[in-house]
């Protein structure tokens, strides 16, 4: 008999806790392989287990196991084994058996290198997966994290058009070729990207996930990549050798430098909320229920809509997250994170990776969903939601306040928002204006969604009004669009959308295309939807150039001008005045006294949400006009002799004093 964690168990018997939270906790950093040339040494943390074993293969997919090996019962639930000899090259699963039966194997949670499907763990140098040059990859430079304009994209659409002019179509690799154009002639890729001006690239899932089978990929089968699967290990689908188990994690590390060397930092999305499947998966086969929540009824809670939730306020779901999160960011040098239905998470751990990130680098960006997709059993006053934000620190939520005061509802794709005519939005708009801080001059009980501020400082809040979920804005605004409206006003709509995202304070954020006029032909949600849907044309840089342009020129004016990148909430109280200029849907505010080391003295922002002009009148002083009627010169369009002023239909005017 031996004494585990109080409790006296049977060397062949498995140990019951009376509930979770008397399990074990294991606090070493050695879990899953320590691999060297003279031997491999295996942990497993599997509190419930009678018997554990390492099973070992020679390759990632096919044949039996050449070897079972039995490990030993050790501290804190954990079962360790030392083989000694060079195993470099060799796969492995662990089984458990618990309650007298042997549980399907598994490659482990915290597994770090899987061949093909990740169905077994790897064992490789990880010396071997460094590009050259690796050791000198640093992150591009960052203040604030005001500083940041965000671009959603993922993988596959990015590159597999026919006309991206790319080669590795839908790889990672495809992050690393320059000179890339298309038809006419135009950047694509990369290239594209720098000349956009944006600054972090935020891709959608590429840790290794279930929907594609990575040994048929002819097939083309598309998928977001929401259903994880292993979550230290790149998605084989996007390398060029899904069987390799070194191909897959060197081909991400040389997209992340390619992105790095063109000033561009890199976002991973990251979806710890759930599993693609709960009983089974590679985190229950290891502590059957331990990292899921449940109903009193027993059933699987399932806030994220998919069939399961994750618990993370268990310690070993805490460290998973928390250490999982440390790895992207050392091993592969991941400059932030977007967490899917962030609210399903409590607060603690949010602000223990937080803090865990702190040490590595403070402009880490942590940034997710406030929300969850369903009910769950954790109290709300612990979850990392919009409403409780001002407890996360340094932790941005979204604001689909902004987004659906802009351009209407989500739930009603044939609602419109301000940018269309609606009035009675003002308030609204003027609450993303401030990055959802407190400020006077606004009416917190006319807004669309929150009833008052959520953030501390406008570094929490991300400004946006499409991505990869629901409509993208083109087809939002087409579906939407008020009775006559041309296919102009929808330009004029779509141009003013972004006016107010990238001169709000916040982190704006655009779905990738958008500055190519992308749509997706009016389907809501295009997870499953093949590449004709899904794709960036190319070609469309063409066809829409004064949309890129436009955009271009926000991202400049936003990059050049640091008033509207104010990092706190008192400085945007004190430098940030609207003005009433009696008009409906116009909404108006100075910046003033250079604001944040601005080089100009005062600016002052009008947004006409009317489909006609408006006349106006403004405070007296030398203006300059930059921003009017869709076109951007930062140079200088006119300059504005009167206190009368004419405001476009359904367009922005931005104008500046020295």
């Amino acid at each position: 008999m031996l004494l585990i964690s109080g409790l006296l168990v049977g060397c062949n018997s498995t140990p019951h806790y009376a509930t979770f939270n008397d399990y074990p906790v294991y606090e070493g950093s050695d879990l899953e392989l320590t691999f060297s040339p003279q031997s491999s040494k295996f942990r497993v943390w599997a509190p419930t287990a009678s018997e554990v074993k390492v099973l070992l293969y020679d390759n990632g997919n096919d044949g039996g196991a050449y070897q079972t090996l039995d490990m030993d019962r050790s501290e804190k639930g954990t079962w360790t084994l030392k083989v000694n000899e060079n195993l470099k090259g060799k796969f492995y699963t662990f089984q458990i058996k618990q309650n007298e039966k042997w549980l399907e194997e598994t490659p482990g949670m915290w597994v770090k290198a899987t061949g093909v499907n990740g169905k077994r763990a790897a064992i490789i140098d990880f010396a071997d997966t460094n590009p050259v040059g690796w050791e000198n990859d640093v992150r591009p430079p960052l203040k604030n994290f005001t500083d940041i304009t965000l671009y959603e994209v993922h993988v596959r659409d990015f590159s597999v058009s026919p006309n991206s002019g790319i080669k590795n179509k839908g790889k990672f690799l495809a992050f690393t070729e320059h000179g890339t154009k298309n038809s006419s002639g135009e950047s694509t890729g990369i290239d594209h990207l720098k000349e956009l001006g944006i600054t972090h690239v935020h891709l959608l899932p590429v840790f290794d996930f279930a929907s594609v089978d990575e040994t048929k990929l002819r097939e083309n089968k598309y998928n977001w990549g929401y259903d994880p699967v292993n979550y230290n290990v790149p998605e084989g689908s996007y390398s060029t050798n899904p069987y390799n188990p070194v191909t897959r994690i060197r081909e991400f590390k040389e997209m992340v430098q390619s992105l790095h060397k063109s000033g561009i930092r890199v976002i991973m999305d990251v979806v710890y909320n759930h599993t693609a499947k709960g009983k089974g998966s590679h985190l229950d086969l290891l502590a059957p229920g331990y990292f899921y929540r449940m109903n009193k009824d027993s059933t699987w809670s399932n806030a994220s809509g998919c069939g399961n939730e994750t618990a993370s306020e268990r310690a070993m779901m805490r460290k998973f997250m928390i250490e999982s999160v440390v790895y992207w960011a050392t091993e592969y040098h991941i400059d932030g994170f977007r967490f899917d239905l962030m609210g399903i998470h409590d607060i603690e751990t949010m602000n223990a990776i937080r803090a865990a990130l702190d040490k590595i680098d403070p402009t880490i960006f942590m940034y997710g969903e406030g929300w969850t997709a369903a009910a769950s059993p954790l109290a709300e006053d612990k979850r990392a939601v919009k409403k409780n934000a001002k407890q996360l620190n340094n932790i941005a939520v979204f604001s689909d306040d902004i987004r659906d005061a802009l351009r209407g509802s989500w739930m009603h794709s044939q609602i419109p928002g301000f940018v269309s005519g609606v009035d009675s939005l003002e308030e609204s708009v003027k609450f993303g204006v401030v990055g959802a801080t407190q400020h006077a001059n606004i009416d917190y009980s006319k807004l669309l969604y929150s009833k008052a501020p959520y953030v501390n400082n406008p570094t929490q809040v991300i400004n946006y009004v499409s991505c990869h979920d629901d409509m993208c804005l083109v087809d939002k605004l087409k579906d939407s669009r008020p009775e006559n409206a041309t296919d102009e006003e929808l330009v004029r709509f779509n141009k003013l959308a972004q006016t107010i995202v990238f001169t709000s304070q916040g982190v704006p954020f655009i779905y990738a295309g958008e500055e190519l006029y992308r749509n997706k032909k009016g389907i809501h949600n295009t997870y499953q939807s093949p590449d004709s849907i899904n794709r960036i044309d190319w070609n469309s840089k063409t066809a829409y150039k004064d949309i890129f342009n436009y955009y271009k020129g926000l991202i400049s004016l936003r990059k050049t001008h640091s008033a509207f990148r104010i990092p706190t909430r008192e400085m945007v109280q004190q430098h940030l005045k609207f003005i009433d200029l009696n008009t409906p849907n116009i909404v108006a505010y100075m910046l003033t006294d250079h604001v944040n080391d601005e080089v100009w003295k005062d600016i002052l922002v009008i947004y006409n949400g009317n489909r006609k002009p408006v006349v106006v009148q403004i405070p007296t002083g030398e203006w300059n006009l930059v921003c009017h009627d869709g076109q951007i010169n930062l140079s200088g369009l006119s300059p504005v002799n009167s206190t009368t002023f004419v405001v476009a239909p359904s367009s922005a005017s931005i104008m500046y004093v020295k």
